[in-house]
């Protein structure tokens, strides 16, 4: 199994800052990607950024110039940078991973986070 734990939200005003970090631990023999996705309530949860182990990344059109990705390959953690922030952006943020648990193919996992709320005030 692979667990996600992560850390850093908040409340802060409009045109602040706030930093998620996520941290991937259990069966883990390499990973594909990690990003962020968000989701209030009554709505379907959206894509905010991901970032592959190739360091190719992805952003939802209303973050991008505002929020930026990284990951710590190593040691499996990914960031998620949050400036300029607007009240949009209120939402509970969940951190994902996919993978392998061996070296075998059929052993992907998709693994989710319990989910930081990030509340952002006008």
């Amino acid at each position: 199994q692979v667990q996600l734990v992560e850390s850093g939200g908040g409340l802060v005003q409009a045109g602040g800052s706030l930093r998620l970090s996520c941290a991937a631990s259990g069966s883990i023999f390499s990973m594909v990607a990690m990003g962020w996705y968000r989701q209030v309530p009554g709505k379907q949860r959206e894509l905010v950024a991901t970032r592959t182990s190739g360091h190719s990344t992805e952003y939802a059109d209303s973050v991008k110039g505002r929020f930026t990705i990284s990951r710590d390959n190593a040691k499996n953690l990914v960031y998620l940078q949050m400036n300029s922030l607007k009240p949009e952006d209120t939402a509970v943020y969940y951190c994902s991973a996919r993978g392998y648990s061996t070296h075998y193919s059929d052993s992907v996992f998709d693994a989710w986070g319990q989910g930081a709320q990030v509340t952002v005030s006008s």
